[in-house]
């Protein structure tokens, strides 16, 4: 597979499949190459762009050169859109969509943006996380006990029910996904400061001014929905829809369409 090399030296693997306009996927918390939406989606989109997959930092293929700041995921983004040729569209998912929209802000090259359920809370609808939710990620991290540190993120960032935890743990989910739960700090890092249970400010993102489209499922949760709802009243050139039928865990083939028809 090929890599692109980040301006701290981060290798980051990459794969570039069909052909037409440049699009990169840019996923969410504990996803890659191998486990993840972004892969299918590239398969459903490959008939219409040059589709580029990757592995965030510290996540299959790619480094993890020590300390980890968000600016060097805008980095590695701005790799890839060179190799791109330097122009761009985005199709975030999730955690993902945050870390897109902090590129856009500050990396030349992106010139539209498909964006999914990010993980945000906008308003009351969503029961608060805790307030020191960050700083006992980092020490179960910090301490190595990365399978803890998934199941804190399953349990008590995204609320999943006891008996899918249950499940989770019979068939030994935790273990299998410790190695990547050493990244979760990472999207915390740059989600967590939109945890305000408030409007998105205006000002957010000012340079943000490329087409948006956010999307929410119709059958994710009141908060879900209504932050991505948030995200598109907080830009001057963004548009909402809610795709009927889906949740969260949004099928490849129900979401390319619309990534299509907005993009093309």
């Amino acid at each position: 597979m090929p890599f692109v090399t980040s301006k701290d030296g981060t290798q980051i693997g990459y794969t570039k499949i069909g052909s037409g306009p440049a699009i990169i996927l840019v996923d969410g918390a504990l996803c890659s190459r191998a486990m993840g939406p972004s892969t299918p989606i590239a398969e459903q989109l490959k008939d219409s762009f040059t589709v580029y997959t990757y592995d965030r930092r510290g996540r299959g293929e790619s480094g993890d050169t020590k300390p980890y700041a968000t600016a060097r995921e805008l980095e590695d983004l701005a790799a890839l859109i060179d190799a791109a040729g330097g122009s761009v569209a985005l199709f975030a998912i999730s955690s993902g969509v945050i870390l897109s929209l902090e590129a856009a802000n500050a990396l030349p090259g992106v010139t539209g943006m498909v964006l999914y359920e990010a993980p945000i809370f906008t308003d009351s609808t969503r029961k608060p996380v805790p307030q020191d939710y960050a700083r006992h990620m980092d020490q179960l991290v910090a301490t190595g006990n990365n399978a803890g540190a998934v199941r804190y993120f399953m349990e008590t960032g995204i609320g999943v029910p006891w008996y899918v935890l249950l499940m989770m743990q019979v068939f030994g989910m935790f273990r299998k996904m410790a190695p990547v739960g050493a990244t979760l700090p990472y999207d915390t890092a740059f989600v967590s400061p939109l945890w305000t249970y408030k409007p998105i400010p205006a000002n957010r993102w000012p340079n943000v001014t490329m087409p948006v489209l956010t999307m929410g499922g119709s059958k994710s949760d009141t908060w879900m929905q209504n932050a991505q709802k948030a995200i598109a009243a907080s830009l001057p050139n963004a548009q909402h829809k809610t795709l009927v039928g889906q949740n969260h865990m949004v099928a490849a083939t129900a979401i390319a369409p619309t990534i299509k028809e907005f993009l093309m």
